[in-house]
């Protein structure tokens, strides 16, 4: 799909881990952000820049009743938020979304999305389910509603070639994206279960520190890391370019008892702040109408095609491409849904007071998958949790 010039621009910035958000009223761009980082090796670059003037494709009628002027959407630049790329890229978004404007920024991970959502830089994003659930927590429920579900599966622990169990762990130092967020909490529950102790500072039986993907690879290449807990394409990264190996696949430790797909566990969704959603829910359909267009693109394209455009968006957003074994290998270990398997997250709630990073709450009420379910005439289940 090509850009029209007819149609208002959109813009795009980057916000890495552990860099505030900046604030702006409502139509205003965002600076130019201070840090870039780049990855080794031809991979994404999670960096600060900003994407101006760029062209949205030719935009249908605006939607009736109360659109919004500007609907200001974050994503990470990962494979496991291709749904996003390929919406922004592929002008599925800004299509359905009309007269309102779409401006972007692509975060490195959740906790650093959520501080932009709460602050009010953003109104909506794609992101983890663990830092969703915390902000709902934190919030008593005012803050976040999960419109969507946007990926499954596609994360994993790879460690150093002669790491061969949990037992060989104790005393290594692992990394995450960041602190709280989906992948960190993960690995802080797992090592839970294999008895060992972990703590928010970073010490405990087996050091864990959230660091910047890019960094990561780095750090592993440099013999600084043992391993690290990753969405892709940052754990194929590890494997096929810095010679790490799997030791925990996650979807092995999802049998399909809470959701019925084994397997299958949440890694991206869509959430969107629910003032905005209040005062403007024909903006959260159009929003929702792109998001859908953009998963079942993904779900009837080639493998061909799929690496060739979200290595374009890739390039676009983050800066650079991925390797083609990368990209190949990242898209074999995800599934492209809509549905957040709302059946999982009362453990992933768990897995976040056993990590530390959230409290014990009632998240009854997280879900908003109505206007979804209306978009796409399905009835993708809330189990409990919200409307459906």
């Amino acid at each position: 799909m090509s850009a029209s010039p007819d149609k208002s621009p959109q813009s795009s910035t980057r916000i890495v881990a552990g860099q505030a958000a900046p604030k702006r009223p409502l139509g205003l761009k965002i600076g130019i952000a201070a840090a870039v980082l780049l990855l080794a090796g031809g991979g994404v670059a999670v960096a600060s820049a900003v994407n101006a003037n760029n062209t949205a494709p030719a935009a249908e009628a605006a939607p009736a009743g109360n659109p919004a002027a500007e609907l200001r959407l974050g994503y990470f630049g990962n494979v496991t938020h291709a749904p996003a790329l390929v919406g922004v890229s592929q002008g599925y978004l800004a299509d359905n979304l009309g007269s309102t404007k779409l401006s972007t920024q692509v975060f490195n991970a959740g906790p650093a999305a959520i501080e932009a959502l709460n602050a009010g830089a953003i109104d909506a994003t794609y992101i983890g389910p663990n830092p969703a659930i915390n902000s709902f927590v934190k919030s008593q429920g005012e803050s976040i509603s999960i419109i969507a579900g946007a990926a499954a599966g596609g994360a994993q622990l790879v460690v150093k070639p002669e790491l061969n169990s949990a037992a060989d762990l104790r005393g290594k130092t692992l990394a995450t994206p960041q602190l709280g967020g989906t992948q960190d909490v993960a690995l802080r529950a797992w090592l839970a279960a294999q008895g060992y102790k972990t703590n928010v500072d970073g010490s405990g039986d087996v050091a864990i520190n959230p660091t910047d993907n890019a960094q990561t690879l780095k750090l592993f290449q440099d013999g600084k890391l043992d391993g690290a807990w990753l969405p892709e394409p940052w754990a194929s990264r590890l494997v096929l370019t810095a010679g790490a190996k799997v030791l925990v696949d996650e979807k092995d430790l999802w049998d399909g008892s809470l959701t019925g797909k084994p397997g299958e566990f949440p890694t991206t969704i869509l959430i969107v702040n629910k003032k905005f959603a209040a005062e403007h829910p024909d903006t959260v359909k159009a929003l929702l109408k792109g998001h859908a267009k953009s998963v079942d693109w993904l779900n009837t394209a080639s493998a061909t095609e799929k690496a060739t455009v979200i290595n374009a968006a890739l390039k676009e957003a983050a800066g650079a491409e991925l390797k083609a074994d990368v990209i190949e290998r990242s898209l074999k270990n995800i599934v492209f849904t809509t549905d957040p398997l709302a059946g999982s997250y009362q453990k992933l709630l768990a897995d976040g007071v056993t990590a530390g990073t959230t409290k014990q709450a009632d998240i009854n009420g997280i879900f908003n998958l109505a206007p979804l379910n209306e978009v796409t005439g399905e009835k993708i289940s809330a189990a409990g949790l919200g409307k459906d």
